[in-house]
């Protein structure tokens, strides 16, 4: 330790936030097996112990978090099946580019989205959507497919392909980052060897690029399956309506209105909550385990 001080220098300001933000405020979870009131605390406050959790399931609102739950498992495998695979798929390409400037604008391009703010993503997808002035009505009506505007936000069938396009413009660019570093890391004498062989370039990708990268691709989507149900409620927030909560609203966004708004239930938000932390839990564990089986990447 005497000799790697310097590393544990490094490490203090991420181990304290870690224990002040991500470990301390997992004693507030008691809340899910109590009847919360804010005035007694959680000291105070009587045990209910999974009564919180049977309402949940099965109680007067329970249709609410059901329907959550199930807009919350379908954006999330839309948003794996588009937003995974593409970010690969970028880096292959943006590997086979020689022109370092032609590649380095294009990729500065596509990075500069994820700097966006939701709040700015959202602005720019309603302005785009307006029925009467946005720039996709206007196309469209241009191109006779439309005869008048639509308000794409109002129709709960429009909001889970707007929400993906969206997350896939943001997020895709950067996402590729790690791929594109994978492959910067096979030796050029492996794609040597292939031309020697006849290999074409796509040959090359799919036999000298991919398998290079495959333990990165696994472990990513790893991570990516641990956190299927974490949608983030900033952009469903600020993009969905009364009207569509049919379609949009998850669980995350369930819990901000269970537990903030209205009645503010604090234990049954604080319960759904850990439901959505269990299940994060498992798919990880069972993830690993099949890719342990399937591959020798794993993360532990």
């Amino acid at each position: 330790m005497q000799h790697n001080w310097r590393l544990w220098v490094l490490m203090f300001p991420l181990m304290t936030w870690l224990l002040l933000f991500a470990y301390k405020p997992m004693y507030g979870l008691i809340i899910a097996f109590q009847d919360y009131n804010l005035f007694k605390g959680m000291s105070g406050s009587d045990w209910v112990g999974l009564e919180n959790f049977v309402d949940l399931f099965v109680g007067s609102g329970s249709m609410y978090f059901w329907r959550a739950f199930k807009n919350t498992i379908i954006i999330s495998v839309y948003s794996l099946i588009f937003t995974f695979p593409l970010p690969i798929i970028l880096a292959l390409f943006f590997n086979e580019v020689k022109d370092g400037l032609f590649r380095r604008g294009v990729q500065t391009a596509m990075f500069l989205p994820h700097f966006l703010s939701e709040v700015i993503l959202a602005g720019i997808v309603i302005s785009f959507l307006q029925p009467d002035t946005g720039i996709i009505n206007i196309f469209l009506m241009k191109l006779g497919i439309l005869e008048e505007g639509i308000y794409f936000l109002t129709k709960p069938e429009w909001f889970r392909p707007v929400y993906i396009i969206a997350g896939v413009w943001k997020e895709v660019g950067f996402s590729s980052i790690v791929y594109f570093a994978a492959l910067s890391a096979i030796s050029p004498e492996q794609y040597e060897a292939a031309k020697v062989d006849g290999a074409t370039k796509l040959q090359q990708m799919m036999f000298v690029s991919l398998p290079g990268i495959a333990p990165t691709i696994i472990t990513m989507l790893i991570i990516k399956i641990g956190n299927l149900l974490s949608v983030g409620y900033e952009r469903v927030i600020l993009l969905y309506q009364p009207v569509t909560y049919e379609t949009a609203d998850v669980l995350s966004t369930y819990i901000y209105r269970l537990g903030l708004t209205g009645s503010s239930d604090f234990s049954l938000a604080a319960a759904a909550g850990l439901f959505n932390s269990v299940i994060g839990f498992v798919l990880v564990i069972g993830a690993n385990r099949v890719s342990k089986k399937l591959s020798d990447t794993v993360l532990w």
